[in-house]
């Protein structure tokens, strides 16, 4: 069976074609659109309309795509910029709407799962217990396990854009002392109860993604 899968992300519209008869799935055509949404998005704010139609004509030329390389789907999840969208029901009305294509948003905790899970099939039993981060644009993803699946899962806003957005804005290159220092404190702040969860626990191999 040739399915597909899309990710909309707080910068990019990915889409993944796959063959998935049994066993790990095998890609076989891969594409994605830049949207930098996170730029367009104030955190926490709504999305504004122009974003809107301009992720509607990526996840309708994902599924023309998809469909001309005779998958079926597209599956269609979205991370943390529309997840924290208050406006984000409407977004996904209209994307389907749209392009026929019935777009849902991914939770923090499923999307830290999911993560994990790939970086165990990538590393193998050998890493042992296994500590993962995955930033995005919007948030941070945090997980640890010793098995297939980890036993702890978090989904921070700690994502490059979002603290950019936040802490960095004006274009100040390099960014003050004060930027920076207000920036440390954030994530040390946000960062504490899973970090001593990860350093309680004793993880043998550690992945960073992106």
């Amino acid at each position: 069976m040739r399915t597909s899968v899309v990710d909309v992300g707080s910068n990019t519209v990915r889409l993944m074609v796959a063959d998935a008869e049994g066993g790990v799935p095998l890609p076989v055509h891969t594409a994605k659109w830049r949207l930098r949404l996170s730029e367009q998005v104030r955190p926490g704010g709504p999305v504004p309309e122009e974003a809107v139609e301009r992720l509607v004509g990526a996840v309708a030329e994902a599924s023309r795509t998809a469909d001309r390389w005779g998958a079926s789907g597209p599956l269609a999840f979205a991370t943390a910029v529309v997840r924290a969208a208050p406006n984000r029901r409407e977004v996904l009305r209209t994307v389907q709407a749209r392009t026929g294509v019935p777009l849902c948003t991914l939770p923090g905790e499923v999307e830290a799962e999911l993560t994990f899970l790939a970086a165990r099939r990538w590393m193998g039993w050998r890493s042992g217990p296994l500590a993962l981060l995955d930033i995005g644009g919007g948030s941070l993803e945090v997980a640890f396990g010793r098995g297939r699946l980890p036993g702890f899962v978090a989904s921070l806003p700690l994502g490059a854009a979002r603290l950019t957005h936040e802490f960095l804005a004006g274009g100040r290159d390099p960014a003050s002392p004060e930027q920076v220092k207000a920036l440390r404190r954030r994530v040390r702040h946000q960062l504490r109860d899973a970090a001593a969860r990860i350093r309680w626990e004793g993880p043998r191999t550690a992945v960073a993604t992106s």
